[in-house]
């Protein structure tokens, strides 16, 4: 039987079209400025972030069926149900009263989260939700005001990571794998950076050119870390920016928790020589493609965690290494049998409904293991069960496996 060519993704509506076209006169403008060659994480930025046009900020449709992607909170209430067992947990051994959430999308996790707490007598003083894109505010907005009106008075939105550190848990999900990267390529020579230019028909290209200072060090740390040097023509990213999202995060914790859920790999299988070709990947339509030009504006563009950074960067800003696991094993040890079994209440029919909702959580051909937990925190007097079930903390070494 020929294998069938799936059908090309959908053409963008008109205001799609015009916006996109808008932030391509923008980009177009950042690299004649950069003499024809602009950064990767520069372009990065301006695709995803850029006021009013990028693709946090231009109000399109982006979560669930009819947008771009699906995020755990939206597959089931169990993964934040879940979560919120462990929140409380935290809450509890640090005597806080703050939740934090990064990037709250949808506002589904904020709300299941906030019934879940809830129900279990542990719900925070503030529910704090940084979130810069006025179109989701509004939306998290609605979702609270629908699922859990008597809760949402305890919702508070900010621009920027508060002044004053709070005592709690800090909540990251799917948020570290859109800061912008830079990309690299090792060459015979030394390391090439690969940045965005246009070429002689008009379109978006990739041009690249001799490192700078900071990528040349960053690879070479790389390197290090592995033992040997990258295999020539390897390409790659590294994010600049993680380092110090990481310290910004510590410095607003006072004591508690954050819980850093992302796809990702330690730095040892990030950077294995079988992913020579890097780890970018765009999201439009619910298709996945490694197209960073396609319609700038109108996808998302992502790259995996390296874990090992990010854990070295919270231990570098004072923070303890609390455990590192996938996600399946994560809900598994944080309590989510326990929550099936309570939910079917003895009903072999919803108990079978509900493992279905949960096998794309656990299992290991779906979410389960290509998403991980990075737990960080300070002043935090227990074990997280979370990680009792599985703690890999040893695959955060650099080297190569």
């Amino acid at each position: 039987m020929a294998r069938q060519t799936p059908p090309p993704p959908p053409e963008p509506d008109a205001a799609g079209a015009a916006n996109s076209q808008a932030l391509r006169e923008r980009i177009d403008a950042a690299i004649a400025m950069a003499g024809g060659c602009l950064d990767f994480a520069d372009y990065m930025a301006l695709a995803l972030y850029a006021p009013g046009l990028g693709y946090y900020s231009a109000g399109q449709e982006r979560f669930g069926p009819g947008g771009d992607f699906t995020t755990a909170p939206l597959m089931s209430d169990l993964f934040s149900r879940t979560l919120a067992r462990e929140v409380a947990r935290i809450l509890e051994g640090c005597h806080g009263d703050t939740v934090l959430e990064y990037g709250a999308g949808t506002g589904q996790m904020a709300a299941d989260g906030l019934a879940e707490l809830a129900r279990l007598d542990a719900l925070p003083r503030q529910y704090l939700i940084l979130e810069v894109s006025a179109d989701l505010r509004a939306r998290q907005a609605a979702t609270l005001e629908a699922r859990v009106p008597a809760l949402k008075d305890r919702v508070a939105w900010l621009d920027r990571l508060p002044d004053k550190p709070l005592r709690g848990v800090v909540l990251a999900n799917e948020v570290l794998d859109a800061l912008p990267v830079r990309r690299f390529r090792r060459q015979p020579r030394g390391v090439h950076q690969l940045g965005v230019g246009v070429d002689d028909r008009g379109d978006l290209c990739w041009r690249e050119r001799p490192a700078d200072a900071e990528l040349s060090a960053a690879v070479a740390a790389i390197e290090s870390d592995r033992g040997e040097r990258l295999p020539d023509g390897y390409t790659s990213e590294w994010c600049a920016g993680l380092t110090p999202w990481v310290q910004a995060l510590a410095d607003s914790l006072e004591s508690g928790a954050a819980l850093l859920i992302d796809y990702g790999y330690p730095r040892g299988e990030f950077y294995h020589p079988q992913r020579g070709t890097g780890t970018l990947l765009c999201h439009y339509r619910h298709r996945a493609h490694d197209d960073p030009f396609f319609w700038p504006g109108l996808q998302d563009i992502t790259a995996s965690v390296d874990f090992t950074l990010a854990a070295r960067a919270g231990q570098q800003a004072g923070l303890d290494v609390l455990g590192f696991a996938t996600q399946g094993n994560f809900l598994a040890g944080a309590g989510l049998p326990a929550l099936l079994e309570a939910a079917a209440a003895g009903d072999p029919h919803r108990a079978a409904e509900l493992a279905q909702e949960a096998k794309p959580l656990l299992f290991p051909d779906e979410m389960g293991e290509r998403f991980k937990v990075l737990g960080l925190g300070r002043h935090l007097p227990l074990t997280l069960p979370g990680f009792s079930f599985a703690d890999h903390r040893e695959r955060l070494s650099a080297q190569r496996i």
